[in-house]
């Protein structure tokens, strides 16, 4: 980053393509097989770091997956995904290692989450109920959706909660960052009831929880899934102007 502060207060030079890359940032759910070449994974988390953080703690650990190391860990988790479905009563292996949604939800929030799930459940064709399809469909963040590259993020435990919002604007730089090179990502939270699997299978160390995983890569844009669109809420809904 350059020490020149002359130019601190200018706008972006091509400010379009900023707001471009955030807005057009959405959960891809299919991939293509296309692959990414390291440098430019390695490039997009260079820029990521230069996210804020608490006295520069800098707390992100990042571990990334591609061919069989990929395959295997996604082997892994669906098979526990289906021994799961069977035998409900080993929910208590299966549990985060922090609280990412809440544990009882409550209005407007279920009101969205309801939307979200439905909305995608009804374009795929999958009906209220239907669990066979459901399980599937859910299976498919444990194979990335297919991207080339997979990533998980853990943090050391000692770490208090603050760095879990170091964390988000870290990975919404690794979004951004992503989408102005051409690819595509999906932030997953899924992965978390599995960390006893995910965190072994990736040389992490006791000391780490697994904060969430993400799949890059090129969308499919012939996919169905793809063309699904999350509504966000009008500023006017969520901010109150002070003065």
């Amino acid at each position: 980053m350059s020490s020149d502060t002359s130019q601190l207060n200018a706008p972006i030079a091509d400010q379009a393509s900023v707001d471009a890359a955030i807005e057009n940032r959405f959960c891809v759910r299919a991939f293509l097989p296309t692959p990414v070449p390291r440098e430019m994974i390695q490039d997009i988390l260079r820029v990521a770091t230069r996210a804020p953080s608490g006295s520069n703690a800098q707390p992100w650990k990042v571990y990334v997956l591609q061919g069989d190391a990929k395959a295997g860990l996604s082997e892994k988790v669906c098979a526990a995904h289906d021994a799961l479905r069977e035998h409900t009563e080993l929910e208590a292996r299966f549990r985060p290692d922090y609280d990412y949604y809440p544990r009882h939800w409550v209005e407007p929030y279920l009101a969205r989450r309801r939307q979200c799930g439905w909305g995608l459940y009804g374009l795929l064709g999958i009906a209220k109920g239907d669990g066979d399809r459901m399980h599937a469909q859910h299976q498919r963040n444990y194979r990335f959706f297919d991207a080339p590259v997979g990533m998980m993020f853990t943090l050391d435990r000692v770490m208090g909660q603050g760095s879990l919002v170091d964390y988000g604007m870290f990975l919404q730089n690794i979004m951004v960052a992503a989408r102005a090179r051409g690819l595509h990502t999906c932030p997953q939270a899924a992965w978390n009831n599995y960390a006893h699997i995910v965190l072994p299978h990736i040389g992490a160390s006791a000391e780490e929880m697994l904060v969430c995983g993400l799949s890059l890569g090129h969308a499919d844009t012939s996919a169905k899934v793809n063309t699904y669109s999350t509504p966000r809420e009008p500023v006017e809904s969520f901010t109150h102007w002070l003065s």
